[in-house]
């Protein structure tokens, strides 16, 4: 298979689904994307969260573990059932990253489970 630049181009997100094809995902079947957004201190997390909530996202919500230098980071996952395509996946990050920053949080990136499925000969 031919690697089709505009469907996939070359940067981190085009190179990932591009991967995901590689490896034997169909992409047009959904699948539970895990956007994460960090923040230092609960509240911020916890507010970020709320706003989240209002707007019907299915989110979950940890405390990292503590880390060497004493720091410890509230992690926001926002939980979303789509078909992964470029550009959806692209315009998502932009949202994340607006939503981070208007709560002191940052945009940590993306990832899901892959689904390879197997065809059975018959």
């Amino acid at each position: 298979m031919t690697r089709d630049y505009d469907q996939f181009p070359d940067n981190d997100n085009g190179n990932v689904l591009w991967q995901m094809v590689e490896d034997g995902n169909d992409l047009s079947e959904p699948h539970e994307v895990e956007f994460s957004v960090v923040f230092a201190k609960q509240e911020q997390a916890e507010k970020c969260a709320l706003h989240l909530l209002h707007q019907e996202q299915k989110i979950s919500l940890y405390q990292e573990e503590l880390h060497s230098d004493g720091s410890d980071l509230w992690v926001l996952n926002i939980h979303v059932n789509m078909i992964l395509e470029y550009e959806d996946i692209e315009d998502l990050e932009e949202w994340m990253t607006r939503i981070a920053q208007e709560f002191g949080g940052e945009y940590d990136g993306w990832g899901c489970m892959s689904y390879i499925y197997d065809e059975e000969d018959e």
